[in-house]
């Protein structure tokens, strides 16, 4: 794939919960547990010429459970991890901050969803969001597919698992990077 490819779609995709099991305030690397289909569906992504891109918020930050550092390294592994199953992370964008902080940042506000639009050249039709919460979905425009959370109450219309949701996505964006409105 040419990085051209990479600028014209790509894939949002939140941690917690999407590709990783929430295991609330994560602060351990060791913890990391993919989610079912994540690999998949990644996979199925990149191999459609999705550019990867973790958003995630991390108010474990602000609340004083975990600092940047924590962060830093639990990311680390998790790309150490990907990078076992010839996955890489084109970018990952995180939030600190507490929700009652005000920042423009933290999801469903869409600071991070635009800097990563600015960062690929990319306009919302381009790309498409990932994740398990409301707070995910349609952020700065961009469309969204949600992957239901485990041991939830269902939500209609959502993903059963990150394999489901990766090929819904891969289907929102025609082959020249145009959301479908059939």
């Amino acid at each position: 794939m040419s990085e051209t490819t990479f600028r014209r779609r790509l894939a949002l995709i939140d941690r917690d919960g999407t590709i990783i099991v929430d295991k609330v305030y994560l602060s351990d690397p060791d913890g990391i547990e993919f989610a079912p289909g994540a690999i998949e569906g990644l996979q199925l992504l990149r191999d459609a010429g999705f550019a990867l891109v973790l958003i995630t918020n991390q108010s474990g930050i602000a609340r004083g459970y975990f600092d940047v550092a924590t962060l830093e390294r639990i990311h680390d592994r998790l790309k150490f991890m990907l990078a076992a199953e010839g996955l890489q992370l084109k970018a990952i964008y995180f939030c600190p901050h507490g929700p009652d902080d005000g920042c423009d940042c933290r999801k469903p506000a869409p600071g991070m969803i635009r800097k990563a639009m600015r960062d690929f050249a990319v306009r919302p039709h381009e790309a498409v969001i990932i994740g398990d919460s409301d707070a995910d979905m349609g952020a700065a425009g961009v469309p969204g597919v949600r992957v239901a959370a485990p041991r939830a109450s269902a939500t209609i219309g959502a993903a059963h698992d990150f394999l489901e949701a990766a090929r819904r996505a891969r289907a929102l964006l025609a082959p020249n990077g145009r959301t479908r409105r059939d």
